[in-house]
């Protein structure tokens, strides 16, 4: 099969695979074998499991490592406008030519074994790779972590973000069976790190069984906020400086506007620390969890990529990342989040609290058919003064019907349905939001969040 161009690819990949999602490792793992034999010298790889936060994690790693000058390829999923954006060599998406390349590699030997969209997307991302004499790539998990296509790889390090309820359908419906299929990336004598504050048992007796180093946060590596000034800092001997590093942000429930108050924080593990870090550009008490996570990782690998403090400071202010508490400076502000699950809205909620909390908030929603659609509007309907449900051209959207049920399940009267479009959508959020000096969020999906960065391709400010 040969197509011109990426478009005509993507089109035939979607319709060659029975199931959008197919777990498992033997299809994928005998087409990347096939496509490299002899298999090449793999670069340091990094995997990124967990339920929210991956992304985060891998532009903090891919901007830390970049800046100490290191040639650096990210993989991640889904993308938010362009498919390129998946798979990128120095912060930069690769070109249509080289992914249809890929594509036509992976074609010509895979001897008609089945793949989905995704162990296409995979392949491709690890044939680039190979093809680029990188110092290191960063693997980021589509769903779950043991039968995930990415799993084929094995990594030097692991980083599990967070374990909460999503994709139940695929795997469990317990954060005990979720964390199981997350702890699948574990290999034998790697450090595995979570930087979920609650890790259930089995993501510990996962790391146990295969003999993996198992780092947690609050418990082997920890963070510390602080307000004072950079010269409150230096005045300590670096020595003898020994703060408590325990964070105490996740007992509240309302932790106050960390990245307003905040003017450094620091990161320690064993006898290794490092102090008066810059706040990240990437908002929320979740994003500290997951650099501390990061830089832990990072820590670990020293002796194979060594990393100066100044790189990661450089790093961590440079990290910017669409749909992550992302705010467009317009008439009215939009707040653009990609949140589609209880654990993420959560985050979302603190956010609006500690940034927003006298703005009436216009809610432009829907989600894939596939979460817990009752789970997040119940949690942001206090939040919410009135949502509009925006239609997506896609098969996998729960059905206008299934949204009103929902709604009326979970009592709330405020909601604006039958819409043509998301423009017609835009277009009632924003008359109402100017209206009474409100803010317009967009959240449920990656894709509603592609949908409003498609049209308006150049938003002003982040």
């Amino acid at each position: 099969m040969h197509f011109e161009t990426l478009k005509g690819w993507l089109a035939w990949q979607e319709s060659l695979h029975p199931q959008s999602i197919d777990l498992g490792l033997d299809r994928v793992t005998r087409v990347f074998n096939a496509l490299h034999n002899p298999a090449p010298t793999k670069p340091l790889t990094i995997t990124v499991a967990g339920t929210n936060g991956k992304g985060s994690s891998i532009a903090f790693l891919e901007a830390i490592y970049l800046a100490q000058g290191y040639k650096v390829g990210a993989y991640t999923s889904p993308h938010i406008i362009h498919y390129n954006e998946r798979i990128k060599i120095n912060a930069v998406p690769v070109s249509d030519a080289q992914i249809c390349a890929a594509f036509e590699r992976i074609e010509a030997v895979r001897d008609n074994i089945s793949l989905s969209y995704f162990e296409f997307g995979t392949l491709a991302a690890l044939d680039i790779f190979s093809r680029s004499n990188l110092d290191i790539q960063l693997l980021e998990v589509g769903l779950g972590g043991r039968l995930d296509a990415v799993n084929i790889i094995d990594p030097d390090a692991t980083i599990v973000t967070s374990i909460s309820i999503d994709h139940t359908a695929w795997l469990g419906e317990t954060r005990e069976a979720i964390a199981y299929e997350k702890a699948g990336i574990f290999r034998p004598d790697t450090v595995a790190i979570t930087g979920d504050i609650d890790p259930p048992n089995t993501l510990i007796d996962c790391a146990e069984k295969v003999n993996a180093q198992l780092l947690r946060l609050g418990e082997e590596f920890t963070y510390h906020q602080h307000a004072s000034s950079a010269a409150d800092i230096l005045d300590e001997s670096k020595d003898n400086y020994n703060p408590s590093f325990k964070s105490v942000a996740d007992e509240r429930p309302n932790p106050p506007n960390q990245n307003s108050c905040c003017t450094g924080w620091d990161w320690q593990y064993g006898n290794s620390q490092l102090c008066n870090l810059p706040v990240p550009h990437l908002k929320g008490e979740h994003q500290y969890r997951n650099a501390s996570s990061v830089l832990t990782a990072i820590n670990t690998l020293q002796d194979k990529l060594a990393v100066s403090e100044q790189a990661i400071k450089q790093g961590l202010r440079s990290v910017n990342l669409q749909g992550r508490f992302q705010l467009i400076q317009s008439q009215p502000s939009v707040l653009l989040d990609v949140s589609h699950n209880p654990q993420a809205a959560q985050a979302l909620i603190d956010h609006l609290q500690a940034e927003f909390l006298q703005m009436p908030v216009h809610a432009i929603f829907t989600m894939m058919n596939d979460k817990d659609l009752t789970g997040v509007i119940g949690l942001m309907q206090p939040f919410i003064k009135h949502w509009y449900i925006s239609p997506l051209d896609n098969p996998r959207i729960f059905l206008q019907t299934e949204l009103q049920q929902a709604f009326v399940q979970c009592n709330i009267g405020q909601v604006s349905l039958d819409f043509s479009d998301f423009l017609a959508a835009y277009s009632a959020a924003e008359t109402k939001a100017l209206a009474d000096q409100g803010i317009i969020l967009i959240f449920g999906s990656f894709f509603l969040v592609s949908e409003y960065l498609t049209l308006f391709s150049n938003p002003q400010g982040q």
